[in-house]
C-alpha cells in the first residue's frame, strides 16, 4: 500500500478521527471481515499513523465500542428513564447510525464482543424493571417485560435508522406506543387462566 499523505492533526483529533472512521468501516463488515487497512482507507491515512494510536484491531474495535457507549451514556443519564431520556436514546443513534448498528448489531454478533453488548442490555433491563416494577403485578411478567423493552426499543431504532429516518417528529411517539404494548401485554391476565 502507497502512504498516503494527510494533514497532521493534534493527537486527539487525530484518534477521534481513526475511531469514526473504524465504526463506520467496522459497521459496515463488521469484526472479522474489517482490516486495519479499510480502517486507514476510511479515515484517510496510512496503517502506520492507525498503529500509533491503538495496539492492535481488536483494540481499536473495543475502543470503537467504548467511544458509542459513552456518546449513548452521555446523551441519556438521568436518574429516571422518561420520554426524554427516550428521545436522546433516539437522537444519538440518528447523530451515530453507524456506531449504533456497530454496538447492537455487530457487536452483539462477534463471540469476543457480545459479552460487552450483553452488559449494556443487561443494565437497560435493570433500569427498565426498576421503572416498571409497579405497573405489572405478576413480577415473572415484569421481568419479561423488562427484558423485551430493550430489545424491541433498540430494534424499532435500527429499523427506523435502515428505513432512513422517517417522520423523526414522531418516531418517539411511535416507539413510546409499541413500548406501552409490551408492557400492555404484560398486565393481561388470559380469559382461559385457571382459576
Amino acid at each position: 500500500m502507497t502512504e498516503q499523505r494527510s494533514e497532521r492533526l493534534p493527537r486527539a483529533q487525530r484518534r477521534e478521527q481513526i475511531l469514526a472512521a473504524a465504526t463506520t468501516a467496522f459497521a459496515r463488515a463488521g469484526f472479522a471481515a474489517t482490516s486495519l487497512d479499510d480502517v486507514a482507507r476510511e479515515a484517510g491515512i496510512s496503517r502506520m499513523i492507525v498503529y500509533r494510536h491503538f495496539e492492535s484491531k481488536r483494540d481499536l474495535y473495543e475502543q470503537a465500542l467504548v467511544r458509542v457507549g459513552d456518546r449513548i451514556r452521555v446523551a441519556t443519564e438521568g436518574d429516571e428513564i422518561s420520554a426524554k431520556t427516550l428521545e436522546a436514546f433516539i437522537a444519538a443513534a440518528a447523530a451515530e447510525p453507524d456506531g449504533f448498528r456497530l454496538l447492537y448489531r455487530h457487536a452483539a454478533r462477534e463471540p469476543e464482543f457480545s459479552s460487552i453488548v450483553e452488559q449494556v442490555r443487561q443494565g437497560m433491563a435493570d433500569a427498565t424493571y426498576d421503572q416498571i416494577a409497579g405497573r405489572i403485578a405478576d413480577p415473572a411478567w415484569t421481568t419479561w417485560a423488562a427484558a423485551s423493552i430493550p430489545l424491541v426499543l433498540v430494534e424499532t431504532i435500527m429499523a427506523w435508522l435502515d428505513a432512513g429516518q422517517p417522520d423523526p417528529a414522531t418516531v418517539s411517539d411511535r416507539i413510546q406506543a409499541v413500548i406501552r404494548s409490551v408492557i400492555n401485554a404484560a398486565r393481561q391476565v388470559p380469559d382461559n387462566k385457571p382459576e
